[in-house]
Parts: structure tokens; C-alpha cells; sequence
């Protein structure tokens, strides 16, 4: 099977490196050097490129930025290229460039296959590529929702889907609940504001008003008060137009332009420009007749009734009442009541939606229930799964009298749901507490592992806990900071066995202090300081051959040239090329 590498890193002002590369092996990479010299700084660079926390700190003094880059070998189609290519980034022969740059500011940017990108990105990529294991992992893993999300992980889909289930009905009762709660805590306020809508759509409801109806209203009480000047208006305009009967000598509009047609029509025909001038008078004619007819009508028809005006203003009055209050205009104040009504609806039907409301909720709950117990049944057949493939690792790890077990248990709660007759807590993961449980020799209780484990234990429990799970879910490459910390001699030696099995089925890189450790690798890196304290290009190699055991005797014994320690490094490498 073709898995992700990382092949290599270039790190460039990143604390005590001053410009480094580290080239890594497929299989399982050693990373040692004195104390102080950088090794973790290997570790801090690949977290960065994982998307992990910028820090102005790591950038080196005197530089601008610190920069690492990656090489990543991918196989074409994994998740992580799909994803890097949805952002963009491009593909270099099956190999993936990723880079993080950090300023002596504190700003941090991040590039993938050539675009940038958002740092959160590396993060989920990282996901799919690497496990970092370092000793805060390990106080991670004392935490009891680690525990519970190792489990579950090891557990895989028979554990992931009624954890699905279970989410989706957990995430409905939270919403129907705080509905339900926002309901009943605010009656009050909802009762006052179901009165006050009431009052407002009685008050409309009493004065009937007509979309339009206060434009019209308005535009009558405007003709309604000058009604005596526009009757004046209307009728000098039609005297002049069509003549006034008490003035039988007056000149009219109507008459002048008859005079002019006629003067016109006996010479019409000697010139048709003539005639056509003849026959616009004509129409001229009839318009001012029509408009003559319309201003009589109007006159006649014009009401200067002053009891109408009253009316007029009384209405407009009452309209005004509502404008003031729900709207701009009557329009508006329709639009109001529309929506008033729709929520008065609502409100009025709280008692209903209550009722609705609390059956929901109970369903719901008793729903969760039952999930929550087919999650608890999933969980314990997975846990002694887990717990015995563990202690298995650890009888491989120099412990092989300690027992690793679960405890999964919950804790009664009256406001809980009831779970094979009990009423315990419930939360968005279920019911359980979930604790990793170790008992290190016969006759000895089984204690949690914050209690029950040493630092060199909980180093082991950490390494089984990961073996077993690239038995299940592997990632391409497993990275582990100083996970032999506290352990020492046999231990030792067993831990660079399992890591070497391991390194069969991932990339694996470590960075130890222990010779035993480093012999099972199949490719050691030294990092040394210059004389000024720095790393440079020089500072991080490879060691072969003779420069090998000459690092191994120096981690043995302190002493680089000692006899005894060359044949006991010497020892150390052909025991590990044996047992691989």
C-alpha cells in the first residue's frame, strides 16, 4: 500500500537553527544530539507545518522570520490531495511543498503546493498525515474526554454511528428545550405584547381604512376648500372659450376661430399647405368646444357643501389617529395589521405550541435513551477490544504483568435521561465517563492512569495505545518527542523494538536520548551546535557506519571514544539488525 511520507524539512531561523535540512527515511528515523542542541526544535517545526500556534519566540534573535518548509510525498487520490487540491494547490510528481513562515511579530502565513493558503488548512491536512506524540500528549491522555475519544476512535464505525444518531437527537432536544424555555420564562412579556397588538388591531379594525383612502381624502379636502375659487375659475375660463350669454357682443375663443376657418376655407383649394393649416384650425375648434362642455359639467358638478368638508376632515383625522402610531400612511398601517395579526396568532397559540412543545422534548429524551444505552453497549465491547490489545503491547514493552482496562460508567442525575432504568447525566457524547484504567502488576488495583502509572509507564501506555491503533486507523506518519522519557535498559530496548514494527506500516520519526532506542532506527540523524550555539546546513546529518557508533557510544556513556561503549553501541546495532 502506498502511504504519505514526509521526505523531508528545511527549517531556517527557527530557535537555536540557524539553516538546516532534515532528510527523513521512509521507515523509522532516529533524531538524537546532545541536550539543548534542537532536537525538539525538529518536533516544533513540524507542528508549525501541521498548522500548529505561531510563536514570535521560535524566531531565532536577529532574524525577520523563521521559515520551514516540507516535502510530503503523496499518493495520488488521498484524501490530503483531494483536499489541497480544492484549495488550489499544485502537485509537484506525487510530492506535496508545504510552508509556514513566521515573523519576529508574531504573524504567520502558510503556503501549500505553491498558493497560500489558511494556516486552519494544514491543520485539517494534518489530520490525515501525522501523529504527533510528545509529552504533553501524554498529560492529554490523562484527561477523561481523551480517554473517551480514544476509545471511540479505536472503536470506529460501530461506535460512529449511533454516536451520529445520538448528536442529531441531542442537537434537537437542545433547540426544542431552549424554545420551550424562552416561552414559559417570558409569558409575561409575551402576554403584554399580545395585548398590545390587540389593542392596536381593534383601534384599525373600528376605523375600516382603505389603502389609498388618505391620498383621496386629501386631495378632496383640498377641491372641497376652495371649491368657491375653483367655481369661479371654471367659469370665467368657459366665457372666454365659448362666449358668456349676458354679453351677447363679447369675443370669444370659440368664435375666433370660426371667424378664422371660414376666412380660410374659400381659398382652401388654390393651395393644399393652406388647406391642411385649414383643417388644424378645425380641430382646434372642436377641442375648445370640448373643453368649454367639460368646464360647464365642472362647474355645475363642483360640491361646496360645507358638511362634506366637515366629513372629509373628520375622516382624515381619524386616519391620521393611526398613522401617528403604526405607519407612514394608511398603507402602512394595513401592512402593520398584516403582520400584527400573524404574531398575535402566535402568541395566542403558545399554550398550544407548549403542549406541542414538551411532547417533543419527552420523545426526544426518551429517544436519547436508548441511543445512549446502544452507545454504551458499542463502547464496552470496543473497550475490552482496546484494553486487551493494549496490554498485549505492553507485555512487549517491558511491563508484562500490567492490565489495562476501562471503566465506563455513569452518574445518576434527576434531570438526566433514564438509561436501563436509571436517570443519569447525559451530554453531546452520551452518557459515559469514560477512564483508562492500569493495574502494573498482579495483585495490584486497578487505578487510573494519572494515579496508577509512573512518567516511564505512562511513556509505554501512550506508545501501545498508538500501536494498536495503526493496527486500526493509521495515519502515513508518526511522530514521537522524548515518548521514552523515564524509561530506561530493558524497557528501552523494547520500545525501539515496537517502534521499528511499527515503522513497517508508518513513517516513523522519534526524537530520544536513548541508544537503545536509536539503534532499531534505519536512518539516525545527529543535530550538533556550531561553536556560536547555532545549527546550521552542516549541523543536522546523517549518521552511518563509524560516525554511528561513535553517537551511540557517546549517548551510552558520555565518552565517544571509549572502548566499552563502542562494543556495547556495536552490540546494540546488531541485536536491532537481528531482531529485524
Amino acid at each position: 500500500m502506498v502511504v504519505s511520507v514526509l521526505e523531508e524539512m528545511r527549517i531556517r531561523s527557527l530557535g537555536v537553527i540557524d539553516d538546516a535540512v532534515v532528510e527523513l527515511s521512509p521507515g523509522f528515523t532516529a533524531v538524537t544530539g546532545e541536550t539543548g542542541a534542537g532536537k525538539t526544535m525538529v518536533v516544533t517545526s513540524l507542528g508549525l507545518l501541521l498548522g500548529g500556534r505561531a510563536d514570535a519566540a521560535l524566531v531565532r534573535i536577529g532574524a525577520r522570520n523563521a521559515v520551514v518548509e516540507g516535502r510530503i510525498a503523496v499518493p495520488e487520490g488521498s484524501p490530503a490531495v483531494v483536499r489541497a487540491e480544492e484549495a488550489g494547490a499544485e502537485l509537484d510528481e506525487g510530492t506535496l511543498l508545504v510552508s509556514r513562515t513566521v515573523s519576529a511579530e508574531g504573524r504567520s502565513r502558510a503556503h501549500l503546493g505553491g498558493r497560500s493558503v489558511p494556516v486552519g488548512l494544514l491543520a485539517e491536512l494534518a489530520d490525515d498525515l501525522v501523529a504527533v506524540h510528545g509529552q504533553s500528549d501524554q498529560q492529554g491522555l490523562l484527561k477523561l474526554s481523551r480517554q473517551r475519544q480514544a476509545l471511540d476512535r479505536y472503536a470506529g464505525y460501530a461506535v460512529a454511528v449511533p454516536l451520529g444518531k445520538y448528536a442529531e437527537a441531542y442537537k434537537r432536544l437542545r433547540a426544542v428545550t431552549s424554545e420551550l424555555e424562552e416561552i414559559t420564562t417570558r409569558a409575561r412579556e409575551r402576554a403584554q405584547e399580545a395585548d398590545m397588538l390587540r389593542f392596536g388591531l381593534e383601534e384599525i379594525a373600528a376605523v375600516e381604512p382603505r389603502a389609498g383612502e388618505d391620498t383621496e381624502l386629501a386631495e378632496e379636502a383640498e377641491r372641497l376648500g376652495h371649491a368657491e375659487a375653483l367655481a369661479s375659475a371654471a367659469a370665467v375660463a368657459h366665457a372666454a372659450l365659448a362666449g358668456n350669454p349676458e354679453d351677447p357682443e363679447g369675443v370669444d375663443a370659440g368664435t375666433l376661430v370660426a371667424g378664422a376657418q371660414r376666412a380660410l376655407e374659400a381659398v382652401r383649394a388654390h393651395d393644399p399647405a393652406l388647406a391642411a393649416l385649414t383643417d388644424r384650425i378645425g380641430e382646434v375648434g372642436i377641442l375648445l368646444s370640448d373643453v368649454a362642455g367639460e368646464l360647464a359639467g365642472y362647474a355645475d358638478d363642483l360640491d361646496a357643501d360645507p358638511l362634506r368638508l366637515a366629513a372629509v376632515e373628520e375622516r382624515r383625522a381619524a386616519l391620521n389617529a393611526l398613522t401617528r402610531k403604526y405607519g407612514e400612511n394608511v398603507t402602512e398601517v394595513l401592512a402593520w395589521a398584516e403582520r400584527s395579526a400573524a404574531r398575535l396568532t402566535e402568541l395566542e397559540g403558545d399554550d398550544e405550541r407548549i403542549g406541542e412543545l414538551t411532547a417533543e422534548r419527552d420523545a426526544l429524551r426518551a429517544e436519547l435513551g436508548v441511543l445512549a444505552q446502544e452507545l454504551s453497549e458499542a463502547r464496552a465491547e470496543a473497550a475490552e477490544r482496546f484494553a486487551a490489545a493494549v496490554t498485549e503491547e505492553l507485555a512487549s514493552l517491558a511491563m508484562p504483568h500490567a492490565r489495562v482496562s476501562f471503566d465506563i460508567r455513569q452518574t445518576e442525575d434527576p434531570e438526566g435521561v433514564e438509561v436501563n432504568g436509571r436517570t443519569v447525566t447525559y451530554g453531546p457524547s452520551g452518557v459515559d465517563e469514560v477512564e483508562l484504567l492500569l493495574a502494573p502488576h498482579p495483585g495490584a488495583p486497578p487505578r487510573p492512569i494519572a494515579k496508577g502509572a509512573s512518567g516511564g509507564e505512562l511513556s509505554r501506555v501512550m506508545l501501545a495505545v498508538e500501536v494498536v491503533f495503526a493496527g486500526t486507523d493509521p495515519v502515513p506518519t508518526y511522530l514521537f518527542d522524548e515518548v521514552d522519557a523515564g524509561v530506561g535498559g530493558k524497557a528501552a530496548v523494547e520500545i525501539g523494538r515496537r517502534l521499528a514494527r511499527l515503522a513497517k506500516k508508518a513513517q516513523v520519526v522519534v526524537v530520544t536520548h536513548l541508544p537503545q532506542v536509536a539503534a532499531f532506527a534505519d536512518r539516525q540523524l545527529l543535530v550538533e551546535k556550531t561553536d556560536d550555539g547555532s545549527v546550521t546546513r552542516s549541523g543536522v546529518k546523517v549518521l552511518e557506519g563509524e560516525d554511528r557508533v561513535r553517537e551511540l557510544s557517546r549517548m551510552l556513556a558520555g565518552q565517544e571514544d571509549s572502548e566499552t561503549a563502542r562494543a556495547h553501541a556495536e552490540e546494540l546495532l546488531a541485536a536491532a539488525r537481528a531482531d529485524a
